[in-house]
């Protein structure tokens, strides 16, 4: 084999394992209230369900109303049974509407991301 074959296929390898690297995020996969889903009541928790653990030191849910008016919950923690679930308590019941759920989480290997969803209480 050639050297140049040789440095090739060392800067393919190296790049690929980067390119893995950069993608170990916690992506959201399933949210209870499900995302853009319709509840006939309100829901007493926001549980998110990522793609790996998150820290619950440094990760934080928000809702609002359509209208920006912030929503009451309270501050958010780890399903016991499973790191990569985030739970907020909803601490009054919200009235029917559309509400956007706000996230924001730090995977238990310190990568960083954020999102939202929406979801709507139903009249």
């Amino acid at each position: 084999m050639s050297h140049t074959n040789t440095l090739r296929i060392a800067v393919s390898l190296a790049l690929a394992l980067a390119a893995c690297g950069a993608s170990a995020h916690a992506l959201l996969k399933q949210a209870t209230p499900a995302v853009g889903g319709t509840v006939a009541t309100s829901p007493s928790e926001i549980r998110i369900k990522f793609s790996e653990g998150v820290e619950p030191r440094f990760s934080s849910i928000a809702v609002a109303t359509a209208a920006g008016a912030p929503a009451p919950i309270g501050k958010p923690s780890v399903d016991p049974a499973d790191a990569s679930v985030l739970i907020a308590p909803v601490t009054q019941p919200l009235k029917p509407g559309v509400y956007k759920v706000t996230w924001h989480v730090v995977s238990t290997d310190t990568h960083k991301t954020q999102g939202s969803f929406e979801f709507t209480v139903a009249p």
